[in-house]
């Protein structure tokens, strides 16, 4: 079994003061609640992530999906079958081209979807329990900026 991450670990002052590794230890901090409310609904980050994208989108060739959310074409297909298997996607022919499938979700999709948006907006609140109302909006004004997200 592998430890912990350590809640402080033993950074040298130096590296403790770089904005970069703040941020990646409050991201794997994040990820990690994320993961595990996920987990609870039996949904892996990936497959979240594919799921809301199909709900925003539309039904979406899967090729396209795949270049939206930055996944490998090879993952993508691993993802697409999870979750067909469970019931939440479809994959049918594409109507403007019928070389390529559409992924759609199903009702149950979009239920399990809205489950896992409330257990991860749950999850981040937690990651931001510490900060007041208006310190999380700068804060994610602020990470939008350096981030290039808007």
């Amino acid at each position: 079994m592998l430890p912990r991450m350590a809640e402080n670990p033993p950074a040298p002052s130096r590296i403790r003061a770089l904005p970069s590794w703040l941020l990646g230890r409050a991201a794997a901090r994040g990820r990690g609640l994320v993961a595990e409310a996920l987990a609870r609904h039996d949904m892996k980050m990936w497959h979240h992530v594919v799921l809301a994208a199909v709900a925003d989108l539309g039904p979406l060739a899967q090729a396209e999906l795949g270049r939206t959310v930055s996944l490998d074409p090879k993952d993508m297909v691993g993802v697409l079958n999870d979750l067909q298997a469970a019931g939440l996607v479809v994959r049918r022919p594409d109507p403007a081209d019928r070389r390529k499938n559409a992924v759609s979700l199903t009702p149950d999709g979009e239920r399990r979807l809205e489950e896992c948006t409330t257990a991860g907006k749950r999850a981040n609140d937690e990651l931001l329990a510490p900060l007041s109302a208006a310190e999380r909006e700068q804060f994610l004004e602020m990470l939008r900026r350096i981030s290039g997200v808007r």
